[in-house]
């Protein structure tokens, strides 16, 4: 019995995919209505480069919420794992950065700006002293 149940269900899902497909060959074999472009709005690309859009913009709230991962690399190195499985506790590791050099501040991994590192309220934080230019973000990328 339930297999029947099943079977219709199945038939009434491709009765209603049919008579959907039906709707928009039919609309299409017309040819394509104005009513049907209402919807559809060009984007110019020029939009989506300028800067001056305030933050307040209501085209840019809807990304304004999605969380992004920012780190601060201090620096890094490439050893063996040979090395890696000696380390123990005390261990030193020397890091391909001078002491005193400006921290790299990156979003999902991407440089956006140099920094410092502040201690306040016994926490730490970053003073970031040179923030990379859009432009040269996207230069890099590539």
């Amino acid at each position: 019995m339930s297999d029947e149940n099943n079977d219709l269900d199945q038939q009434a899902l491709a009765d209603e995919w049919a008579a959907a497909l039906e709707e928009q060959t039919g609309s299409a074999s017309g040819g394509v209505s104005d009513d049907a472009d209402a919807g559809a709005k060009a984007v110019d690309l020029d939009e989506l480069r300028d800067e001056s859009v305030p933050i307040g913009d209501p085209k840019l709230d809807v990304i304004l919420d999605i969380p992004v991962r920012m780190t601060m690399e201090v620096g890094g190195t490439e050893i063996p794992i040979r090395n890696l499985l000696q380390l123990s506790q005390g261990s030193v590791i020397e890091l391909n950065r001078v002491a005193g050099e400006p921290l790299d501040v990156k979003i999902n991994g991407t440089l956006i700006a140099h920094g410092e590192v502040v201690v306040v309220n016994d926490r730490y934080g970053i003073r970031l002293t040179d923030v990379i230019s859009p432009q040269e973000r996207i230069r890099r990328l590539k």
